[in-house]
């Protein structure tokens, strides 16, 4: 089964391309020859204050620059781990270097399809969602919903890298470790006031291109879609 694990933390102004940098990837790339063949996906993010925020109000579309003001923490990455059960997930994000200083959120996944390493030009779009309005798999309203994904990704599949759907939040667990002790709180990240709801990864040559295409992912009535370029790590 594929899990969703995303990065939760306080921006402290670590660029891609500084010594910080360099040596916080140095942390996950260790990470990465542990967990071996459970990585199943994953890319970390430049700062939020380089994101779009793309809502939908009276029938416009709105795209806002810069960091969500709502929110004092942020996610500077993601992973998505193969796993036989949500214990071995746990035992995997225990050991992020996120869960000492920030919190993982780990949440099941109801389909994921996997991508190739990240380019330079890829983006990344996390759909968020009011908690009270996501939609149960297998419902009509979420086969309608499957439906309108499938003729956006038909729309851009040159584009599309990859991407994914979630569990309702309730499936969740947020981990952190503290002074070695590891602590686990059912649910969602508390401290956001929506959910992430799904996924895409895609190419795009431009800031403006991928505004364009993130404009056209479907949303639901309460909904955002929050676009972050990825860091292209190499191999």
């Amino acid at each position: 089964m594929y899990y969703l694990a995303t990065l939760v933390g306080r921006e402290g102004g670590v660029l891609p391309g500084t010594a910080e940098f360099d040596a916080e990837v140095a942390k996950y790339e260790a990470f990465d020859e542990r967990a071996g063949d459970a990585v199943a996906g994953g890319a970390a993010l430049y700062p939020s204050a380089s994101a779009m925020h793309v809502r939908r109000e009276g029938g416009r579309t709105l795209i806002t620059d810069g960091p969500f003001a709502e929110q004092a923490e942020v996610v500077g990455g993601f992973y998505v781990f193969e796993a036989a059960d949500l214990d071995a997930v746990i035992e995997l994000a225990r050991q992020l270097p996120a869960a000492q200083d920030g919190q993982v959120e780990v949440r099941p996944m109801v389909m994921w399809s996997p991508h190739e390493m990240p380019g330079a030009d890829w983006w990344l779009a996390l759909l968020w969602e009011a908690p009270d309005a996501v939609i149960a798999p297998g419902s009509p309203e979420w086969d309608a919903g499957v439906a309108e994904h499938e003729r956006f990704g038909a729309k851009y599949a040159a584009a599309i890298r990859g991407g994914g759907a979630l569990q309702p939040p309730s499936s969740a667990t947020t981990v952190r470790v503290r002074d070695g002790e590891l602590l686990l709180t059912d649910g969602p990240f508390a401290e956001f006031a929506e959910v992430i709801d799904g996924l895409y990864l895609f190419a795009a040559a431009s800031r403006a291109e991928a505004a364009e295409i993130a404009a056209a992912i479907p949303l639901g009535e309460r909904g955002r879609t929050e676009v972050r370029r990825i860091v292209e790590l190499g191999d």
